[in-house]
């Protein structure tokens, strides 16, 4: 086991890194800008090193400096937590060289994964079904011929693209190039590569992804499901545990496909397989992510594995503690991304916490590193905490979250909580027959209807016992929402988010075509 390990990071994952080295008796080294100087993650650390200035090229993006650190320091492993520098092949590598052990899978493999199209091609390989799509980097002069080869509607996108940025949807022949264009610019910015490919595009597509978790000795398993399918402009919103569109032949399918490519590329420690589910009940490979994830912590409510303490131990060169027979998912786990953002316009919101109240109970958590008196900057991400719920079963979690929100006061700064409330409240998610077309649909007032298919039903088996519980859930999940419709209706309140409710109850809930045959 490492001895002390520095955390090439910053905010509540590097504060959640932390508490599991405290837990493990492990030392910390914390790095930070001239902005986080007075950050949570700089106060719990064991020692702390200033990088440079707030922007995060001259700080958590500076691998030469925070290598020399963790050598100075003498750490023996670093953990990259999430974004910065946690999907970087490069700083993977010159860690190895300098004999200081990364946190996560080795820079073959990442730089394999991290090209998109590349892994693309090797999911093929291992045979994943993928959606139709380019094999190559689109060069200009093949473009449209590309594009028709795919059929539009389809996505353009970065190819060392992540986390939802570089994505642009194409409806037609005359939208292509000017798409290129901006995704070329907007991927060199971001990415430091012009490459782009196209995919087909699935207009109402769920987003699904599998946990997995490989040691060093060729030992390979999954933890489930995550459903991450409320996402606005492709960034995650909402994430839940286990699915609800899914019934047991699909999840299996997933979790197979999952653990079969990590055999396939010689994966080891944690990583996520990220796929789309068709409204016909169709999987497609889209990605892995080679990190910990933003969610994890809905996979440690479901199972009471700690993510990170597992990442430390196969790093440092242990089997993994248990077989695949040994891991059982309890109840229900659901997670909301809190942005500090306005709730209208989505623009960042900078400012100082002036008061701060926490809910508190059981199962529930708080994942965050603000505190009274803190100061939120303009120069990072904007999520600054993390509610995380647990439930016996789905309509027990979701009742949790519903009162928990409530608890939760941020004042000081706006962000994105009167939105969360109003999704968590509306009939189509409490359904959990929801897709990634949900946030588009309901912020668009002209929308006349929003028809959700489902396609995990007409597998289910109403004489055996596992399918009468699920058209019970979906049964009880009708009444719930129309309970909520009519308590909606009672509130005569006028606030500025009136017209979002509004739009939201009628576009969805009213308009929508699911018969009672269905339910």
């Amino acid at each position: 086991m490492f001895k002390k390990i520095l955390i090439a990071n910053r905010g509540e994952i590097a504060c959640r890194i932390i508490r599991t080295c405290k837990k493990l008796g492990i030392k910390t080294v914390a790095v930070f800008s001239l902005a986080d100087a007075k950050a949570l993650h700089v106060q719990n650390a064991d020692e702390a090193y200033l990088l440079g200035k707030a922007e995060a090229s001259d700080s958590y993006l500076n691998s030469e400096k925070i290598l020399q650190i963790a050598k100075d320091a003498n750490c023996e492993a670093i953990h990259p937590g999430y974004g910065f520098l946690s999907e970087n092949h490069n700083f993977a590598q010159a860690c190895t060289k300098s004999k200081i052990k990364f946190i996560g899978p080795n820079a073959k493999v990442m730089q394999q994964m991290s090209d998109k199209v590349r892994a693309r091609k090797l999911a093929r390989s291992a045979g994943l079904p993928i959606l139709p799509g380019s094999f190559q980097a689109i060069k200009d002069d093949v473009a449209m011929k590309k594009a028709t080869i795919t059929q539009f509607p389809l996505m353009v996108k970065a190819s060392n693209g992540g986390g939802g940025i570089g994505i642009n949807i194409v409806n037609s022949p005359q939208e292509l190039r000017g798409v290129i264009e901006r995704a070329r610019s907007l991927a060199t910015k971001a990415f430091g590569s012009k490459n782009i490919y196209f995919e087909k595009f699935l207009k109402s597509a769920a987003h699904i992804e599998v946990q997995v978790a490989a040691d060093e000795h060729g030992n390979i398993v999954h933890l489930f499901e995550r459903d991450c399918s409320i996402q606005r402009r492709n960034q995650k919103f909402i994430e839940e545990t286990l699915s609800a569109k899914l019934n047991h032949i699909q999840q299996q399918t997933l979790y197979n496909l999952s653990t079969n490519f990590c055999k396939y590329i010689g994966y080891s420690n944690l990583g996520t397989i990220e796929f789309l589910l068709s409204e016909d009940g169709e999987v497609y490979f889209i990605e892995m992510n080679t990190r910990l994830q933003v969610e994890h912590a809905i996979t440690e409510m479901i199972t009471d594995i700690d993510m990170v303490e597992l990442q430390i131990r196969i790093a440092s060169g242990e089997k993994l503690p248990f077989t695949q027979k040994d891991i059982k998912a309890k109840g229900h786990a659901c997670e909301l991304r809190i942005n500090a953002e306005n709730p209208e316009t989505f623009l960042p919101s900078v400012g100082k916490i002036k008061n701060l109240t926490i809910p508190k109970g059981e199962h529930i958590r708080f994942d965050s590193a603000i505190y009274k008196g803190y100061t939120i900057t303009p120069f990072y991400d904007s999520l600054i905490a993390k509610l995380i719920v647990w439930g016996r079963d789905r309509t027990a979690c979701i009742h949790r979250l519903q009162s928990t929100i409530k608890e939760l006061k941020i004042e000081g700064i706006t962000s994105n909580m009167p939105t969360l409330e109003n999704i968590i409240h509306n009939p189509v998610f409490l359904s959990g027959m929801y897709n990634t077309s949900f946030m588009d649909k309901i912020f668009n007032k002209n929308i006349q209807e929003y028809e959700f298919k489902f396609p995990s039903l007409p597998l289910i088996d109403k004489n055996n016992h596992a399918g009468k519980k699920q058209i019970a859930d979906l049964v009880l999940h009708l009444l719930l929402s129309k309970q909520s419709l009519e308590n909606q209706k009672k509130q005569t309140s006028i606030n500025k988010h009136k017209r979002w409710k509004e739009s939201s109850r009628n576009t969805i809930f009213s308009q929508h075509k699911i018969s009672r045959s269905k339910w």
